[in-house]
């Protein structure tokens, strides 16, 4: 299956619907459009001509484990190493350390180019810009010293090692041990599963940081800290040390993403040195999982829009039966199954969720990097609140989308949709992890209600909807009358609603679990409602003024039409079904579920 980057529709989201150049001035990084769409342009042929190919390749070879050493399928090696050499690694890296300091809106483009070319071989780098995340935000000067521009040029790879056999979500269970060692390190003991990346043969070095407990650490999640533990420990020169005590175990045999090693890791005693305070790991590691979610969001994004490009392109030569309207192709032996209306049915579901993704991935982004590069204390402060609000609607909410559309693609195919050799089936199974890694999406969504709703009293959520009704109701244009109307009717909703969901919540704790997921997708397609008025509205001033390219922006008004008339009504299922509540939920007896 071909990938082409969807290069035309991320310059209408950057430029037109976000104003990329303007966000950059504000973030004091000139980039202007030219640069920009030449950044796009070159990593659109990376991601087709160097990282398309080894996707179906990766997956039927799989990682292997070979006396200790991870080996990763054929082509991935070169492939990084030109990944690194052009210098994508430190896109979003500080410039104090060899990055490039681009803005998460630019780089997140790239980044949905790479989940959509090869999921697994994305893996890889991915976490490896958290981890340079968490050092540069909480690491010793002579960590940043020994490993950052590494980690930010992509020349040493990075994890992140929280799970434990019997510590997923709950971190509170983990029991990893950190021993002082008397010389400022730490001797790390225990076993992570899950790791992804772990061990591998792409890089020389691999810098893990790991949670642990020191010996005095208080019980719970508030005795546990988190330590830079590397492979190979660096030398006095900057370069390879000695072998650290740590190595893979094992490598998982998973469902999907079989391109990427997911490794058991075992540490016996390895050497380590504390990142942050002491007992304020999971603080330090938030600040690393926070981008891990959003870029898993992209992930979703990334499978969503090379599952419709792959049901596009069949759905266009496939012939099967004739329209029902008559022949559409007289001169071919049935129709394409283009002109079928539920073939188009789901097309237009595949695309407006991916475009509209696409836009909310934007909007996240956004406050991202504003968060850190605003021009006030208090503007980064506002921006780092809506950021957190976003962050677990963009997890979970872009990587059902992904589910959902890749599912959508195999149906397209049919029984070859089923089949290997088209590749849709892998697109489905690569997709599924994303739902579950870095907190699945019922934790995702209880983090919304509890940890954002909840906390600040619904504050933050009705400073967001303000926001978005302020922006609908400056919509004037005559066709967009209808669908302006129902953003706003939607977004006073989605506000009561929230008043609700507290009240509720507050009355009976059984409710923040009862809701939440529904509740997070009610919020989800909202937002895309939004988003995609946003969206149709400059779309109508370019056709106004006569600004060429009408094709297009005449497919997003049809495409903003179809969210909203058949889309949109998801939301009032999941606004019935969360006023259901958690006593249909709960009054069952658990011995009463199978008889």
């Amino acid at each position: 299956m071909n990938y082409l980057a969807p290069l035309r529709d991320m310059q209408f989201v950057l430029h037109e619907v976000f104003d990329v150049t303007a966000h950059c001035a504000r973030l004091g990084n000139e980039l202007d459009r030219e640069t920009i769409d030449g950044i796009l342009d070159q990593g659109a042929r990376f991601a087709s001509e160097v990282v398309a190919p080894l996707n179906r390749q990766g997956d039927e070879q799989g990682c292997r484990l070979e006396q200790g050493r991870v080996i990763t399928p054929d082509g991935f090696r070169d492939a990084y190493q030109q990944y690194v050499e052009q210098g994508w690694g430190g896109m979003t890296g500080s410039l104090e350390y060899g990055g490039q300091g681009l803005p998460q809106m630019v780089s997140a483009c790239f980044h949905e180019m790479l989940m959509s070319a090869s999921l697994s071989f994305r893996i890889y780098s991915g976490l490896t810009e958290g981890a340079a995340l968490a050092v540069h935000r909480h690491g010793s000067d002579a960590l940043k010293r020994d490993y950052l521009g590494k980690l930010v040029s992509g020349e040493w790879t990075g994890t992140m090692c929280l799970t434990e056999p019997q510590a997923g979500t709950d971190l509170a269970l983990l029991r990893t041990r950190a021993e002082p060692h008397g010389d400022g390190s730490y001797r790390i003991s225990g076993s992570k599963i899950f790791i992804s990346g772990g061990d591998q043969d792409l890089t020389d070095n691999i810098v893990h940081l790991v949670l642990a407990r020191l010996p005095d650490a208080p019980v719970g999640v508030r005795g546990i800290s988190l330590f830079l533990v590397p492979k190979f420990v660096c030398s006095a020169e900057g370069g390879l040390g000695t072998r650290n005590a740590l190595e893979c175990g094992a490598l998982e045999h998973k469902m999907g993403i079989k391109g990427a090693s997911t490794c058991v890791m075992n540490f016996d005693g390895a050497r380590g040195w504390l990142v942050g305070e002491a007992n304020q790991g999971l603080a330090c590691m938030f600040t690393m999982m926070n981008d891990a979610r959003f870029q898993v969001g992209l992930q979703g994004l990334g499978i969503a829009e090379a599952a419709f490009q792959g049901g596009l392109a069949y759905a266009r030569e496939r012939l099967q039966s004739r329209s029902l309207v008559g022949p559409q192709a007289p001169e071919l032996s049935a129709d394409p199954i283009i002109c079928h209306p539920d073939v188009r049915r789901m097309l237009l579901t595949q695309k407006t969720l991916s475009e509209g993704c696409r836009m909310l991935a934007a909007f996240a982004a956004q406050a991202l990097d504003l968060e850190h590069g605003g021009e006030q204390p208090e503007d980064r402060a506002a921006a780092g609140r809506q950021a957190a609000l976003l962050i677990p609607i963009v997890k979970a909410f872009l990587t059902d989308v992904g589910q959902e559309v890749a599912s959508l693609g195999v149906q397209l195919y049919g029984g070859h949709g089923y089949i290997r050799e088209w590749g849709m089936e892998q697109l489905m199974r690569d997709s599924r992890i994303t739902q579950l890694y870095e907190g699945t999406n019922g934790i995702q969504a209880l983090d919304l209600v509890r940890r954002k709703v909840l906390a600040d009293g619904g504050e933050q959520l009705w400073l967001l909807i303000d926001q978005l009704l302020a922006a609908a109701r400056q919509c004037h244009a005559k066709e967009l009358v209808g669908m302006s109307e129902a953003v706003i009717q939607r977004l006073q909703e989605w506000r009561n609603l929230s008043a609700e969901v507290l009240d509720a919540c507050r009355c009976d704790p059984q409710e923040i679990g009862a809701v939440s997921v529904d509740f997070l997708a009610y919020s989800g397609y909202v937002l895309l409602a939004a988003l995609w008025l946003r969206a149709a509205e400059r779309a109508s001033a370019a056709l106004a003024a006569g600004s060429g390219d009408g094709a297009f922006y005449q497919a997003k008004l049809h495409a903003a039409a179809f969210y909203w008339r058949r889309i949109l009504p998801r939301a009032s299922a999941h606004c019935e079904a969360l006023r259901g509540g958690a006593q249909c939920l709960m009054s069952l007896d658990e011995a009463h579920f199978a008889f």
